[in-house]
């Protein structure tokens, strides 16, 4: 039985809920038990943003994350000081190094930095710093596979956003290739 608690976090707009939101999609094509909990600060874009992903093969009891996350995927450094606490022993923090430059304090977590803004830019779209991020994530923790994140992708964003497909399954696979 595998369980993952993944807390997303970062400022409103760099795209934390739908990161949250495609694993838990992916996760629930798969068969698997989800939740997802999002958490706005007092401005949605620009104000701090954040979700609990749960996903399990048994079912899950609290969509809650209350110091046991097995991972922090943090976008600003206000996420990193707020969560970095939060992840067990054992667990993994991935962090937007293009935004932070502070280092995590802790050894007991395997950490990973990740430039998502500027391989974003090298890619041409600042908003997949998000999936690049996810890429890393699902690379360092195969949580849910990649084909069922973009098939998520579909699912939440709608038709109209189907044309991103490519795009951001380019974003996923550079911010695998970060991993080594």
């Amino acid at each position: 039985m595998s369980t993952d608690r993944i807390i997303c976090a970062g400022f409103g707009g760099q795209g934390v809920m739908s990161m949250g939101q495609l694993l838990t999609y992916a996760g629930m094509l798969e068969g698997k038990e989800v939740s997802w909990l999002p958490s706005y600060g007092p401005e949605m874009r620009g104000g701090t943003a954040n979700c609990a992903v749960t996903v399990s093969d048994k079912p899950v009891g609290s969509p809650v994350i209350a110091g046991d996350a097995t991972c922090a995927i943090v976008m600003n450094l206000p996420s990193l000081d707020k969560f970095e606490s939060e992840v067990t022993p054992g667990g993994k923090i991935l962090v937007n190094s293009s935004l932070i430059e502070r280092k995590v304090e802790r050894n007991d977590v395997d950490v990973y930095y990740v430039p998502a803004n500027d391989i974003a830019l090298e890619l041409g779209n600042p908003k997949v710093a998000n999936m690049i991020m996810l890429g890393a994530y699902l690379k360092a923790n195969p949580t849910v596979e990649i084909d069922s994140v973009l098939e998520a992708f579909k699912k939440v964003f709608g038709p109209s956003k189907e044309k991103f497909v490519p795009l951001n399954k380019e974003a996923l696979q550079k911010g695998a290739d970060v991993i080594k």
